[in-house]
């Protein structure tokens, strides 16, 4: 299908706010606007829309409104002059607002009573062809306290999403696909938090995004076309980031990604989870352990998605027999969430190829979801970033002292030839010395040194993970210009690499063509030949745990046997 054909291509979107008299300025409203409208505009035509619930109303600010406060507070020259992030930050926090904007804002917060999410919604952000997945901001705040206090944090958290066009990751992800910062206007969109309130805190039952096709697919039996979801208890936040959450294929529900032994569904399972707290009007964590009966006590239906465990075996809250509740640990495994919620996965299902007919392309959901009353919401729509797979890849035959790595689960087709460096992240070094946030400058050095070129990044567990103990902290940026991402296990200390389709990591991963590959070691078929790493010669990078590797390698993924292998062809 051609996607400059498709309808999504040509809709604005923007008649949908001012016939409600939600847009303030004359300006665009941006590319997650456009979305909302246009899966707004989609349900009221369709017999769906009766099941599917919406947020009531979605403010915009449109670039107009980021236009006049840019010149009104003469941000252009901090800008362009501003040795950090930080200094920006200031800038727009110190910066005024006109009284004609701001007494627009007192009337959004009079019409809103709940929890609010302002939303970064540039001009390109969820194009066609740049997803922006997570380069700009999103900030939450609780709506609480009298009307001059709510007023100052609403303004605030404006200031700050304005300011995120210029964060790093931002600037970095521009500079990579040609895109000058004049094509580029900020517009924000405002919405109430789908959600309920639960004693002092306020969240959805569950909430997550879902895919209308599978491009990375963790075996054969997955159907490309019918898509997947990754689910978690309480915001979305931890679905679109790379922490746990839980994986659905839509074409087989009932399929464990993570493996059946009780420590991979641990490893994998979701261990805390975001709320926002209204005594204190804060977006919080808590984990799910110490939260325990705060759920049983909020949510009857606890027990379709949370379990008990020893290590061993698994118990349920309800029905099950638990000899000493005091050895066991809670588990965000959703074991038994299919089968008791099965409407939900029709309605998700629906709800995908009405968005994908309608939108003449593949596209990405964010939704929440209410067990009690079955009730689906939708909160964004956006195009889904597509995933250019090569044809059959075979696989050289080539002496095994040459394969540098080798995996078996999570492949999909491609291949990378000639490429001159491998930076890895020794995994040993990188737990034992505990440096996360030092190794993960050292790769942005290495990036940056390495610009211009694609290379192979190595390194334990998660890259740009949330967690720097299930792997390496870095940013967008600090990546940018590698051609192939490799996640390797460390077994002894947990850490593991994970499919989170669907984050806006691996959304960066599509759009910029990286390649993926898992390796797990210990399991079969499974290879990091550390003697290939300790006798080969690097060089050292900003920080002794991370090595520059020079030579010729290789990258050959091939999905449909499940093998990928980087080898070294020098």
């Amino acid at each position: 299908m051609s996607m400059v054909s498709a309808p999504y291509a040509h809709y604005e979107g923007a008649s949908f706010y001012r016939s409600k008299k939600w847009s303030i300025g004359e300006g665009e409203i941006g590319g997650k606007a456009k979305g909302v409208a246009f899966a707004a505009e989609a349900l009221q035509t369709n017999p769906l829309g009766k099941c599917i619930d919406f947020p009531r109303v979605s403010y915009v600010l449109t670039t107009e409104v980021f236009n006049d406060f840019m010149v009104r507070n003469n941000l252009e020259p901090v800008v362009r002059s501003a040795e950090n992030f930080e200094e920006i930050e200031r800038a727009f926090e110190a910066a005024n607002f006109s009284e004609s904007l701001r007494d627009t804002l007192v009337n959004i917060l009079l019409d809103i009573d709940t929890p609010v999410a302002v939303r970064s919604s540039s001009v390109l952000e969820d194009d066609l062809a740049f997803s922006f997945a997570g380069k700009y901001s999103t900030r939450f705040f609780g709506n609480s306290g009298d009307l001059e206090y709510r007023l100052h944090r609403f303004e605030r958290a404006i200031k700050l999403v304005y300011a995120s066009t210029f964060n790093p990751s931002a600037k970095e992800y521009r500079r990579r696909h040609g895109i000058k910062l004049a094509q580029e206007r900020m517009a924000i969109i405002i919405q109430p938090i789908v959600g309920r309130e639960r004693g002092q805190l306020y969240y959805p039952e569950l909430a997550g995004v879902a895919f209308s096709k599978v491009y990375r697919r963790p075996s054969p039996r997955v159907k490309r076309e019918e898509g997947l979801l990754r689910l978690c208890f309480g915001l979305g936040t931890r679905a679109v980031a790379r922490a746990n959450a839980k994986v659905f294929y839509l074409s087989l529900p009932g399929l464990r990604v993570e493996g059946n032994r009780a420590s991979d569904i641990i490893a994998h399972a979701q261990d805390e989870f975001d709320y926002i707290d209204l005594k204190r009007g804060f977006f919080l964590s808590n984990r799910i352990d110490m939260a325990l009966d705060h759920i049983v006590t909020h949510h009857k239906n606890a027990y379709s998605f949370l379990e008990l465990s020893d290590g061993e075996m698994f118990y349920m809250l309800h029905g099950g027999i638990v000899s000493d509740i005091q050895k066991m640990w809670p588990v965000m495994t959703f074991s038994n969430f299919p089968r008791r919620f099965s409407t939900f996965f029709e309605k998700i299902c629906c709800l995908l190829k009405l968005m994908e007919e309608k939108a003449g392309l593949a596209v990405d959901l964010e939704f929440t979801y209410e067990t009690e009353d079955d009730r689906l919401a939708l909160v964004q729509m956006r195009p889904l970033a597509t995933f250019e797979e090569w044809g059959d890849v075979e696989i050289p035959q080539i002496p095994s002292e040459r394969i540098v790595l080798r995996g078996n689960r999570m492949i999909s087709n491609g291949k990378l030839m000639g490429v001159r460096h491998l930076v890895y992240v020794d995994p040993k070094l990188y737990m034992e010395m505990r440096e996360f946030v030092q190794i993960a400058r050292a790769v942005g050095k290495a990036n940056e040194k390495l610009s211009g070129e694609r290379y192979i990044l190595v390194g334990p567990g998660r890259w740009g993970s949330t967690n720097p103990l299930l792997g390496v902290p870095v940013s967008y940026g600090e990546i940018s210009g590698c051609g192939c991402i490799v996640e390797v296990s460390i077994p002894s200390a947990g850490v593991v690499p994970e499919l989170s389709y669907g984050s806006h990591f691996f959304l960066d991963l599509d759009t910029d063509k990286i390649l993926y590959l898992p390796v797990f070691c210990g399991e079969h078929g499974n290879i990091c030949n550390e003697q290939w790493f300790e006798k080969t010669p690097f060089f050292v990078g900003e920080h002794e745990a991370v090595r520059i590797y020079e030579g010729n390698f290789g990258v050959y993924l091939n999905g449909e046997r499940e093998i990928g292998v980087i080898v070294d062809e020098t």
